[in-house]
This record gives structure tokens, C-alpha cells and sequence, in this order.
């Protein structure tokens, strides 16, 4: 099962032909592990429609390709550097993204070499983890506390440490992230990142914080995290 199922003169040389049913063995496992991974990466989790079809025949894609350049080491390291360019034409996306696209390319990557075994416990193994920490709501705990908390303010109010108070009462953590000016530079637009010391405290924060800038406009989120960044 742990053995490739590519004989040995299939591999001898780069000139001599594979065999049809290893091949279509090799890329129909990858087509379903990556079909499995996909799965795996929508589970209480947002995604694309575009994503989820790469990570379903991105190991079919890449298994084709190791299998083309199966014995021969100077094609082989053209391919390596010519993946290492690959750029999507979005930006790099969240993190998670990144690792299932590399988990996807590898499963093709040991698809194309015929180690079918080896590419099955791979995904169970990465796959299994990453489902138990979805589960468990790894990491997760924190970010549900964390807001964004937008204060509008008249131009003649000196905003200047007025709300640290308030917010060392509701928060753990927060800080002055952007202040800008609206309304012909008649108001200021004050940004805070907080994090919260409890989830049902949002409306006695917003009750205080409404003492303090002449009940104008305020306004609680949760943070906008860039999906550029890791």
C-alpha cells in the first residue's frame, strides 16, 4: 500500500512511457483527495467558489505534472522553480488559504510520484487535525471579543485621552487606531480597536461613550481584518 505503483522501468528514464492504468489511478486518487480536502477546508468556515475548485484539481494538476517529469532531475527542478513564481492574481489571501493550497499541491506532488498510501494518510493525518481544531474553535476564543468602535465627535471637543476611562472600564485592551475629519472638517471620526472584557457589555459602552461626545454617532463592529494579511 506504501509503495509507488509505478514500476521500475517506468522510472528508469524520462523517455519511457507510463503505463495507462497507473496513470489514471494516480490522477483519480488526487482528483478525490483533493476533492476530500476541499471538503475539509468548507467546514464552519467562509469560502470562495474559486478557491474550492483549485483545491479540487489542483493535486490532479500537479500529479500530471510530476508524472511528466518523472526521472528526469533537471525538469524536475525547472518545475519546482517555476511553481515557486506561481502568484495568484488577488492578493495572498488569509493564511489558512495558503496552507491548504500547499497541502493541495503536495498531495499531488506524492499522487505523481505513486505513493497513493502515503498521499491517503496525509490527508487523514493534516485533514484530521485541521477539523479537530475547527471543532474545538482553536484560536478563536479571543477574536470573538475584539471590536472596532467608531466615535464621532464635534470639532471643538478635545478628544484627547476623554474616552480612556470608559473604555478601561468595558475593555481589556484597546488603542486609537485613525481619526479623520467629516462634514467640512465640523467633526472628527475616531477609530478604537478594542477588545472587550464581555460580549453583552457593547450597550453599556455605547451609553457611556455617548455622555462623553454629545450623543453623536457611534458605532460598534467587529474588527475588519484584512484578507491580505496573516
Amino acid at each position: 500500500m506504501f509503495e509507488s505503483i509505478f514500476s521500475s522501468a517506468d522510472t528508469t528514464s524520462a523517455a519511457t512511457a507510463i503505463s495507462l492504468t497507473p496513470f489514471f489511478t494516480s490522477v483519480g486518487a488526487a482528483t478525490i483527495l483533493g476533492f476530500v480536502l476541499a471538503l475539509i477546508y468548507c467546514f464552519r468556515s467562509r469560502y470562495t467558489k474559486s478557491l474550492v475548485v483549485t483545491l479540487v484539481t489542483l493535486p490532479a494538476i500537479v500529479a500530471v505534472v510530476i508524472m511528466m517529469v518523472n526521472g528526469n532531475l533537471g525538469a524536475g527542478v525547472a518545475v519546482a522553480g517555476a511553481f515557486s513564481l506561481v502568484r495568484f492574481r488577488s492578493v495572498a489571501g488569509q493564511a489558512r488559504d495558503i496552507a491548504f493550497i500547499f497541502l493541495a499541491m503536495a498531495l499531488g506532488l506524492v499522487c505523481g510520484m505513486g505513493y497513493l498510501g502515503y498521499a491517503l494518510l496525509i490527508c487523514a493525518m493534516i485533514g484530521g487535525v485541521n477539523l479537530l481544531l475547527q471543532l474545538v474553535d482553536f484560536g478563536g476564543s479571543q477574536s470573538r471579543l475584539d471590536r472596532t468602535v467608531r466615535i464621532t465627535v464635534p470639532e471643538d471637543l478635545d478628544f484627547v485621552g476623554l474616552f480612556d476611562e470608559v473604555f478601561a472600564t468595558y475593555t481589556t485592551a484597546f488603542e486609537l487606531v485613525s481619526v479623520r475629519t467629516t462634514n467640512m472638517g465640523s467633526l472628527y471620526k475616531l477609530a478604537y480597536n478594542v477588545q472587550l472584557r464581555d460580549a453583552g457589555s457593547v450597550r453599556q459602552l455605547v451609553d457611556d461613550l455617548r455622555c462623553r461626545n454629545g450623543n453623536l454617532e457611534i458605532a460598534v463592529s467587529y474588527q475588519e481584518v484584512s484578507t491580505s494579511e496573516l
